[in-house]
Parts: C-alpha cells; sequence; structure tokens
C-alpha cells in the first residue's frame, strides 16, 4: 500500500504536503481543500480518517464535528448520513457554504496519477475499523498510493496484523528516547515529529536517515521554517499553504528566495 518510490529523498527538496489539503486556501479535509492542493501543485496530500457511528469513514480532524461544521457533538456518535447532512464549508468563508465532509472513498476516487496520500488513523481504532480502511484503499486500486500513518501505536499495529509487510508512518507529539527503535519495531518507513522538535535537534534527521527511515514533520507555513527544515535534511514537510512552499522552493532554486519572513497571514487550521 505505500507507495512505491522512496520517502527518503537523499538531498533533494522535501516532498511538499498539502495538510488537511491546501488547508489555508479552503475547508480543511474537504474535496475543495485537496482539489485547491492539487491545482497548486502538491501531487501528496494529508488527512484524517474517522469511523463514523454506523462504520462509516470519513476525513474531519477533530474529535467534534463543532469547529469545521455547523453541527453539534462527536463524530463518531453521528451516523454518516447525518454527517453527509451537515455544512463544513461556511465556517470558513461563505463561497464554501454547502461544502460537505468527505468520506474516504470520495478521496480515493480523485487519488488518480501520481497523486499520493499520507492518511492519518485519527485516534482510537479497533482492528475492524483498520481492517475498514484498508478494505476502501483496495477497492479505489489505490495500493502504492497511500501511506497509514497515526500517533496510536495500537492502531499501527492493526495495521501490522492484517498486513505484515506493510511500512507505516509514525506521528509522534514529543521524540522518544529511541526513534529508531520505535519505528522498527512498528515497521515504519517515516517519523513525523514537530516542526520544533525536528528543528532543537539537528542530529534528530541523520539518526534516522542511517536506519533508512524518512522524516517529514507538522507543520510549516513560514519562509524561516521552511529554510530550518530544509537545511535539516527533512524528506517532506506538511503545509497548510503548498502553493506558497512549492513558490519558495522554485526562488531557492534560483538562489532568490526569503528565508526569513513570517509568511501569509491566510488563515490555517491548527497545527497537528
Amino acid at each position: 500500500m505505500a507507495p512505491r518510490e522512496p520517502l527518503l529523498r537523499h538531498g533533494a527538496a522535501p516532498i511538499v504536503i498539502a495538510h488537511r489539503g491546501a488547508s489555508a486556501a479552503a475547508p480543511e479535509n474537504t474535496m475543495a481543500a485537496f482539489r485547491r492542493g492539487w491545482a497548486d501543485g502538491a501531487q501528496w496530500s494529508e488527512t484524517d480518517v474517522q469511523p463514523t457511528r454506523d462504520g462509516a469513514r470519513v476525513l474531519i480532524h477533530d474529535d467534534a464535528v463543532d469547529r469545521t461544521t455547523d453541527g453539534r457533538g462527536d463524530v463518531r456518535s453521528h451516523t454518516a448520513t447525518e454527517l453527509a447532512a451537515l455544512d463544513a464549508g461556511a465556517w470558513f468563508g461563505a463561497s464554501f457554504a454547502g461544502v460537505r465532509i468527505p468520506t474516504l472513498a470520495e478521496l480515493l476516487a480523485e487519488m488518480t496519477g501520481e497523486r499520493r496520500l499520507l492518511l492519518e488513523i485519527k485516534g482510537e481504532h479497533t482492528e475492524d475499523q483498520v481492517r475498514a480502511i484498508i478494505a476502501d484503499i483496495d477497492v479505489a486500486d489505490a495500493r502504492g498510493r497511500v501511506v497509514l500513518q497515526s500517533f496510536e501505536v495500537p492502531a499501527l499495529r492493526h495495521v501490522r496484523a492484517l498486513l505484515p509487510d506493510e511500512p507505516v508512518g509514525l506521528l509522534v507529539e514529543t521524540i522518544g528516547a529511541d526513534p529508531v527503535g520505535d519505528c522498527r519495531r512498528l515497521g515504519a518507513i517515516t517519523y513525523n515529529p514537530s516542526v520544533p522538535d525536528v528543528l532543537a535537534d539537528p542530529g534528530l534527521v541523520g539518526r534516522l536517515h542511517a536506519a533508512g527511515i524518512a522524516v517529514i514533520p507538522w507543520t510549516a507555513d513560514r519562509p524561516d521554517e521552511w529554510a530550518g527544515l530544509t537545511a535539516a535534511g527533512v524528506d517532506g514537510i506538511f503545509t497548510n499553504r503548498p502553493a506558497e512552499l512549492l513558490a519558495w522552493q522554485a526562488e531557492q532554486a534560483r538562489g532568490t528566495g526569503d528565508t526569513t519572513g513570517t509568511g501569509s497571514t491566510t488563515k490555517a487550521p491548527t497545527p497537528q
């Protein structure tokens, strides 16, 4: 299921990953945001999948629907039909009124060509719930274009139990005592810590690269962060502003880029 091409960049520019889609330009985790990210030139997207009360798989970050829809209550207390009736765009801007929470299947149906996905298994999942996620990926014939990742070690263990040879991504709130060992125990091909943690530990990327493990930090929206992460040798960058990061990378390649600015003030979601 993991991408056929390696995530390790070996000194090339980091992969630009549209965090919840191009979520500074469109409401996060909606098809509008994913399509905007692709249009902006980001082949990679990131999103969060959660189960509904009746077992469907939907794309939303928060435990509750309150922040990003006109509804109330926990995601998992709603049926798929109830969630599909919510407005997931008006909170972001009037032009997005009527945008809906997508299902995983909807996104995968548009994951054509060179499009790739880092799919976070959000929160606690049973093995059966993880099996359902994998089934959606298989139905879409999306193997080789999706990396399953999670902060939840039990969820990653479910993936390993169901697909013993499948590489995964390990998301972390804080860097542990043995990142390489943590990844090896889970079969993780990428270690994904926060931006401040990567910038605070200059040797982290090198240690993981020596073990064949990629590093993709979350979430960077400013040129000074992009510069620091690029200098550290990371393999990818989660960003809410893929168009701006891609433009910055092009400027750097020409030798004309800014590394000190603070970037756009356009709204962006919470970083994780």
